[in-house]
């Protein structure tokens, strides 16, 4: 539903595009996602050889295993962009899809337009954990776009033939794609529970219902219609299950309201509590059944927010549209000072626009060289010959960027491809765990690049059979030793896998930390 009174002045019809260019600047991010450089990378490998990836390619512990590239259409996409655009380019189109998604969340706001609009905000800064130059942003844009063209479906029923064509998009771009039948089960659900409980004659609710469940197996039949063809049925609910990738990586945690920046989410959840405590605002079941179960998603995964959002914000926003029968409200006649304000505060909010996104360009070298170990690779590249790598998981991606073919990684932002054995490797390395040692002696690792303030690399420092190479404030980089006829060091090793240190260690002598593995998919 349109917000309320949105065309009815001049000065209505201009705040949406006050707010389309608020968003543009606040949803503009830098391109330094950690998954965006494989991405990348897997874009121009399909380009180069004219298929899509149905192997791994870029580790020595997957080489050669099945790999289902369920982003394909989404990397050849960014890589297009970048190829032709640059860095500036990626930034701007990350943007414009992103701003793309609120507003038609916006759209479906039935309230006055600046209260659409501040709820649309809130909803923009609770989902800001997740955004990013990522495919995901596909997934939001098209989830949203789901919901505005369900949403419409109860007066236009024509409008529901849109959904397979925009679901057989959406499954080649990102495995989000099963939240399109599942908001569909969704609806479907509480429309049958509207009337089970006697809230919408059954007769008023089968047409509908009946409409829903066409166009649920209508997507359903069109799953195989992809590169890895039946694989992605199961796929999403692989990820799901998947015990390992969820304690491993940060973004599939819940999320900390201790921090500053899930304070909107929790303001989002309070607006709704005090929604659900009006009962002259209470939404209908068919809305309420995927609002709360987009509720315990984001309650258990940061990635989820965004889709919550995209429930709760209407919700929210509808409370400010109910006036008791007795109130009137008068619309003021506009006047020129007020046309002339609004254009102002429009030239003004573009304008904030174009300078974020202005900045974010300028920067994005030095952003890179500030989260990435741009000068660490950079000597790796310098050593001769193919190189296996262990590299920290958050880099595995800037390295198979940078470096790929000549060198290959031991895991990188793709967990899926790896599995949760692997996962626990890296792991057992990162933390000095027992055996550490022996899986990079076992995979015949050459380099090792990880943090120069981790325990591995206080570890390697004081292993005669690996040499520091290149160290700085932010990485180490390791070469493993020549070897010699003598006989190595003997070293002392507790039984948690760290180096004995005397308690009198000299000047030279190192301490040993654990990692901070904030791991992010």
């Amino acid at each position: 539903m349109a917000p309320v009174n949105a065309s009815s002045t001049p000065l209505a019809r201009m705040f949406p595009f006050i707010l389309a260019a608020g968003l543009l600047a606040i949803t503009a991010r830098p391109a330094t996602d950690p998954d965006l450089w494989w991405h990348l990378r897997t874009g121009q490998w399909m380009v180069e050889h004219h298929q899509i990836p149905r192997a791994d390619q870029f580790s020595f512990t997957r080489n050669g295993a099945p790999w289902i590239a369920h982003e394909w259409l989404s990397e050849l996409l960014l890589f297009e962009i970048w190829r032709f655009t640059g860095w500036g380019g990626l930034i701007i189109f990350s943007s414009i899809v992103t701003t793309a998604g609120f507003m038609l969340l916006f759209w479906r706001c039935a309230a006055p337009v600046h209260w659409a609009a501040a709820a649309t905000v809130l909803g923009a800064l609770a989902s800001a954990p997740a955004w990013g130059v990522r495919p995901q942003m596909f997934t939001f844009v098209l989830a949203s776009s789901w919901l505005w063209l369900l949403d419409r479906s109860d007066n236009r029923h024509w409008v529901l033939a849109w959904l397979p064509p925009l679901f057989l998009l959406w499954l080649n771009l990102h495995a989000g794609f099963a939240l399109g039948p599942a908001l569909l089960i969704a609806c479907l659900g509480g429309l049958i529970w509207e009337a089970l409980a006697g809230e919408t004659e059954w007769r008023a609710v089968r047409p509908q219902a009946f409409r829903l469940l066409l166009v649920f197996l209508a997507c359903l039949a069109l799953v195989p219609l992809n590169p890895n063809g039946l694989e992605l049925y199961r796929y999403p609910l692989d990820i799901l299950r998947s015990g390992e990738m969820r304690a491993f990586i940060s973004e599939w945690h819940s999320p900390d309201f201790h921090q500053q920046g899930y304070f909107p989410l929790l303001l989002l959840i309070l607006g709704l509590l005090i929604v659900f405590s009006l009962r002259q605002v209470r939404p209908r079941t068919r809305t309420l059944v995927p609002l709360l179960g987009t509720l315990l998603a984001a309650i258990d995964a940061v990635r989820h927010i965004p889709i919550f959002v995209l429930l709760a914000v209407p919700v929210v926003a509808a409370s400010f549209h109910y006036r008791h029968p007795s109130t009137t409200v008068r619309s003021p006649k506009p006047s020129r000072m007020k046309f002339a304000l609004i254009g102002l505060v429009m030239i003004m909010v573009a304008l904030f626009a174009l300078i974020e996104w202005a900045k974010l360009i300028r920067d994005q070298g030095a952003l890179e060289a500030r989260m990435y170990p741009a000068r660490a690779v950079g000597k790796l590249a310098s050593l001769p010959g193919r190189k296996r790598v262990f590299v920290h998981y958050d880099w595995g991606g800037y390295l198979i960027w940078k470096l790929y073919p000549s060198s290959s990684v031991f895991v990188d932002g793709r967990a899926d491809v790896y599995g949760a054995d692997l996962l626990r490797n890296f792991r057992a390395v990162m933390e000095l765990r027992p055996a550490w040692q022996q899986i990079l002696d076992e995979w015949e690792i050459q380099a090792v690049l990880v943090p120069a303030s981790s325990a591995t690399a206080q570890a390697l420092a004081l292993d005669p059979t690996w040499r520091l190479n290149y160290q700085d404030s932010q990485a180490s980089l390791f070469v493993r030793a020549p070897r010699t006829g003598g006989t190595p060091e003997i070293r002392t090793v507790s039984q948690a896998g760290l180096p004995f240190i005397p308690q009198n260690p000299g000047p030279d002598a190192k301490n040993v930390s654990r990692p901070d593995l904030n791991l992010r998919n």
